[in-house]
């Protein structure tokens, strides 16, 4: 096997080990996940999975690791390639939305962490989370001068808040959806639209932000012919 081929299979078992690391300690937690079941999912040996992760705790730090690398990554081309204030909600919002929507097992996971390891997660939340919060609201400060965004709005918190309830829905949407129709397919499309339409409107002052159009100037009443 050539080197190249070496590194490549190398790096599809981490990775299939960080996915189904995942789905497990989302589903299990951690204390009811062994190594063992992980790499039975993959479909390797234990040695193997040793081989990458020497234990179990490592691999826990590897997921929690790719959430961060993920964002780390993702937030300052968000942040800087949408022009206008609506354009950069959209694509931040609707980029964290679809991250924990994508895999329904993120957001569980990160439930089942802040109810487990508090003290771990408050640590990983000062030191890793804070600093993507403060250049976010950096940006909506901006706004805030400008006057597209609520002055009374609290930057921070408010993100915070709506991270708060992406996570809650990424957990929910397997079955609170339902409730509204029997299409789960379209009862969630119908909640992310009211979600996005809740933290749109909490941030924005106007319905338009960009481009609000002109009023409309009275149609002109034509004579009437007698």
């Amino acid at each position: 096997m050539a080197a190249s081929d070496e590194r490549s299979g190398r790096g599809e078992v981490r990775a299939a080990v960080v996915r189904e690391a995942t789905r497990l300690f989302a589903a299990r937690g951690f204390d009811g996940t062994a190594l063992q079941d992980i790499a039975d999912a993959v479909g390797v040996s234990k040695p193997a999975v040793l081989h990458y992760f020497p234990s179990k705790e490592l691999v826990r730090d590897a997921v929690l690791d790719g959430f961060l690398a993920h964002w780390k990554d993702a937030l300052p081309q968000l942040l800087f390639a949408a022009p206008s204030g609506l354009g950069r909600f959209e694509a931040i919002f609707g980029a964290v939305r679809r991250f924990f929507a994508d895999d329904p097992h993120r957001a569980r996971l990160v439930l089942r962490e802040m109810l487990d390891r508090p003290d771990a997660i408050r640590a990983l939340l000062r030191d890793a989370v804070r600093p993507w919060l403060a250049a976010i609201a950096g940006f909506i400060r901006a706004g805030q001068a400008g006057g597209t965004h609520h002055p009374d709005l609290d930057p921070e918190a408010y993100l915070l808040q709506m991270l708060q309830v992406v996570i809650a829905a990424g957990v929910s949407n397997a079955v609170l959806p339902v409730a509204l129709d029997d299409d789960l397919v379209r009862a969630r499309a119908r909640s992310d639209r009211e979600l996005d339409r809740i933290a749109r409107t909490a941030l924005f002052v106007t319905r338009d932000p960009v481009a609000p159009h002109p009023p409309r100037a009275p149609a002109k009443r034509r004579p009437s012919k007698r």
